[in-house]
């Protein structure tokens, strides 16, 4: 049979010999790639240290090794960078391969589902746990709901199959219980023919990890004692895992960033607020940055935009503008400022002239002008009534103009109107950090709002852990959520 073939490579691909779970989850995927059903999907859910990337990995190579389309996709631009590093080949976000932009025309800049021009493709999404089905408001891409958009795309091309893999035990979307996209009775209500596989079983080769065993066992609290407050033991032969006291946390950071940079350095934490604190405090005593934004700061976007792209585009040759790795820079897009100029107030905001160089897309710069006022603001954002005001202020610029339609057309052009919102980048939200990794990574509970028990708790503090690739942090942790020897 061909799926027998196919697993056998697959398994001459995979690093290490099958356990009894990956050698399932394996031989399901091989008769998931060769099946002739109706709309076939596959749900690959598997939990830390349990072989989910490296099984990944070896299909995308036996993929390309018998000749199989395949396209890698993921939530965001950090997911994917991750993602690429993984499965040794580019995988792009998910927003960026299923949507095509309109032509640009001042008023209308929302993009459209494309057309899926593959045949007989494997589509596989890394982090799906992160896809949600509810309806995005004033979202400016297809129908403003994600999953529903990306099973339209894929299930246009002829034979092309979807692959979903995620993690049940990481933070779902915002408002959800759970990962719908990782629930095969969603993703059957699409009418597909849903096949999945569980990977639970931790690998031998990482039980000496100490996050790995923490995660594990905060995993497993999930479903056996989640109102029981987790111990957690550090150690490691690297000392992996480790306890920090806040007066020894600018030293480790000072630290982390001259070993790994700040690229490869997070501090997690549970709210905006607390970002604030971290954020400014790294600024002043680390980097001793009094400026409200200098040369060298790390950023990210926090809301959509889509008019510097173009405004990048402009003027360029069809080849040229090839070159732009996105058609809009996405919230939760990180960056580092390599030029700031011309700071001033305009409409009763402050703004900036910046060049940001974007890390997670091959180091790829922009000009574009941003907004300094969310640098330090507790919103997420500008505000309902800042965004309000913002826009009466700059529309007021062109009161003379007789039509309503061209001075529409010349607000939604306006480079204050469209400047870009930022927030300071060394410390996040856990769920801005969810589908990256950092080989450092510091996790601050501080005051989560909640108790430290509870499935919410357990989730938040699981996805934080897992986002490193070396070094584990958890900061000022308190005694009773210790192991001690």
């Amino acid at each position: 049979m061909l799926s027998d073939a196919l697993l056998q490579h697959i398994e001459r691909e995979f690093p290490h010999a099958f356990t009894p779970l990956q050698h399932e989850a394996a031989e399901a995927l091989s008769r998931f790639v060769m099946s002739g059903a109706r709309r076939p999907a596959f749900l690959l859910r598997g939990y830390a240290g349990t072989g989910k990337t490296s099984l990944v990995a070896a299909l995308v190579r036996t993929l390309r090794a018998i000749g199989r389309p395949v396209c890698l996709l993921a939530p965001t631009g950090r997911a994917a960078k991750v993602f690429s590093h993984f499965a040794g080949e580019k995988a792009t976000t998910i927003h960026r391969t299923i949507y095509r932009q309109r032509t640009f025309n001042g008023e209308d800049t929302g993009f459209d589902l494309g057309f899926n021009k593959l045949k007989d493709a494997v589509f596989i999404v890394d982090e799906a746990s992160m896809l949600s089905i509810g309806v995005e408001l004033n979202s400016p891409f297809g129908t403003g709901h994600l999953l529903d958009d990306l099973v339209s795309f894929v299930y246009q091309g002829t034979g092309c199959r979807l692959l979903l893999v995620g993690d049940r035990a990481q933070l779902p979307p915002v408002g959800e219980e759970e990962s719908p996209a990782l629930c095969a009775d969603v993703m059957s209500a699409y009418g597909l023919t849903v096949s999945e596989a569980n990977l639970t079983e931790v690998v031998r080769q990482d039980e000496a990890s100490p996050v790995l065993l923490a995660a594990t066992q905060l995993r497993l609290a999930m479903y056996t004692e989640p109102d029981t407050p987790p111990r957690i033991a550090s150690g490691g032969p690297r000392g992996q895992l480790q306890f920090l006291p806040g007066n020894e946390l600018i030293e480790a950071l000072v630290s982390a960033y001259s070993d790994m940079g700040t690229d490869e350095t997070i501090v997690v934490v549970p709210s905006n607020k607390r970002a604030i604190v971290y954020n400014n405090g790294i600024r002043a005593r680390i980097f001793d940055r009094e400026d409200e934004l200098t040369r060298g700061d790390r950023v990210m976007a926090v809301r959509n935009n889509y008019y510097w792209p173009e405004q990048w585009k402009a003027g360029l040759s069809k080849e040229e503008t090839a070159r732009l790795p996105f058609s809009f820079i996405a919230n939760g897009d990180t960056a580092e400022v390599v030029r700031i100029r011309n700071i001033h107030e305009q409409h009763g905001f402050r703004f900036a002239d910046a060049t940001l160089r974007f890390p997670d897309y091959d180091e790829f710069e922009m000009e574009c002008r941003v907004m300094l006022n969310t640098l330090t603001s507790e919103a997420p954002a500008l505000t309902q009534e800042e965004s309000r005001q913002l826009y009466e202020n700059v529309l007021a610029d062109y009161a003379d103009i007789p039509s309503r339609r061209e001075r529409m057309k010349r607000l939604r052009e306006d480079p204050y109107y469209n400047a870009v919102q930022l927030k300071y980048a060394y410390a996040v939200t856990c769920h801005k950090a969810q589908g990256g990794q950092w080989a450092r990574v510091f996790v601050d509970q501080g005051h989560l709002g909640i108790e430290p028990t509870g499935l919410s708790y357990l989730r938040w503090l699981y996805t934080a852990m897992t986002r490193t690739t070396d070094r584990l942090y958890l900061v000022n942790w308190p005694e009773s959520q210790r192991e001690t020897s």
